[in-house]
């Protein structure tokens, strides 16, 4: 098949830097900087989307949830598994912050163990933080990979390439109109996918006349839980290394040791100037909740506040992330303004795509966290992985 990918951003390659990762993330949550109720959503424009920017968790896909909608995708993650990098991490690449808050959380008789993650270990390296920028060093995992294999079986990738509507003729879907260097192109195609994400995906479709202008969705928000131990000295190491996930309470719970600019942007926002010059010696847990749809996606502004019922989850999860701290022996306990990066139910299947991820326009799929059918509350990746395997396999 001839095959064209449009990128909305760079594919250059990933260096690792503060900087570049700026320029990959976007951030459309309305009033994220000032108001403690507004989400701050991290959206990533690049080749390989969210995937360069995220911790290379793999969470597994809930089977039953998708087999209720007529989705199989045992055989897809069957197919995951052997294909891509996916376990723990080996103890020499989990670092001291990490140990200490699992060793304590576990002494407090909580689940706590090791998380898959998609990232190479024979070539990670101790005392590392790059992967949160990108990993300059091949060790993460991320889309990038399979567009990388794709290219090299003739696909043709075009990156900054903004997507600005589907073309529709006689009901269905014929191409694409895109903005590229200034200039509208069209590229015709008897089949089009859009994985433009939670957020860019419903905004196409309206754009296009085929959806409507603001749809809620849900985004996974997390806040950071933080004290200070003296016994201790990291701060570079791979976040996300363990955790534990309660679904009945719609909570889970990792590590999260973030490089210094970022923590620092996270104390001075809620007033810790005091815990500045603290991070080497910082235990951070992220408090993930299953949040409920609402809000819009808006034109320009992506527009997600909490809801009384994710502020009752935030509280019983910072209240058990304390403990754990405490257990620790962590002093100076702070938590951040809550953050989302995965926004997604814009699209679900079921409403706006059938299980074959189809929308009602023929030839026009959607295969993103879009179509994800109901608030998630675990990292998307793998089950995104899982979702477009299977409709590659059924295009094909």
């Amino acid at each position: 098949m001839r095959v064209l990918v449009l990128e909305r951003g760079s594919a250059a390659p990933v260096t690792g830097t503060l900087g570049q990762m700026a320029s990959m993330a976007a951030v459309p949550g309305k009033g994220a900087f000032f108001h403690r109720d507004a989400s701050l959503l991290v959206r990533g424009l690049t080749a390989g989307g969210s995937s360069t920017l995220n911790f290379a968790t793999a969470a597994a896909p809930p089977l039953q949830r998708f087999a209720a909608l007529g989705i199989d995708l045992a055989p897809a993650l069957a197919e995951c598994r052997t294909e891509l990098p996916m376990s723990p991490l080996p103890d020499e690449l989990i670092g001291p912050l990490a140990k200490r808050i699992m060793q304590a959380a576990q002494s407090a008789g909580l689940p706590w163990q090791k998380l898959d993650k998609m990232i190479r270990p024979q070539i990670c390296r101790t005392g590392c933080w790059r992967c949160v920028y990108g990993c300059p060093y091949g060790a993460k995992w991320t889309a990038r990979d399979l567009l990388d294999e794709a290219v090299r079986h003739s696909a043709q990738l075009v990156d900054e390439a903004r997507a600005t509507r589907v073309l529709v003729e006689n009901g269905r879907a014929v191409g694409v109109e895109y903005e590229r260097g200034g200039a509208l192109h069209e590229a015709r195609a008897g089949i089009v996918v859009l994985a433009g994400g939670g957020i860019g995906s419903p905004r196409l479709l309206h754009s296009s006349g085929l959806g409507p202008r603001d749809v809620p969705f849900f985004s996974d928000p997390v806040v950071a839980v933080m004290g200070s131990v003296d016994d201790v000295d990291g701060g570079a190491e791979v976040p996300m290394a363990a955790g534990m996930a309660l679904p009945e309470q719609g909570l889970s719970f990792s590590d999260l040791t973030l490089p210094r600019p970022m923590y620092q942007a996270f104390a001075l926002q809620v007033g810790r100037v005091d815990r500045l010059f603290a991070h080497r010696r910082t235990l951070s847990i992220m408090v993930k909740i299953r949040d409920e749809a609402g809000g819009g996606t808006g034109p320009r502004w992506a527009d997600k506040t909490l809801q009384d019922s994710d502020r009752r989850k935030f509280a019983e999860g910072v209240a058990l992330a304390r403990r754990v701290l405490s257990a620790a022996g962590a002093k100076h306990v702070f938590k951040s303004w809550h953050f989302a990066a995965h926004p997604g139910g814009t699209i679900p299947i079921g409403a706006g795509a059938d299980s074959n991820l189809q929308t009602s326009t023929p030839g026009l799929y959607v295969c993103d966290a879009s179509v994800l059918p109901a608030p998630w509350g675990l990292p998307p990746t793998l089950t995104l992985l899982c979702l477009g395997k299977r409709l590659g396999q059924a295009l094909a």
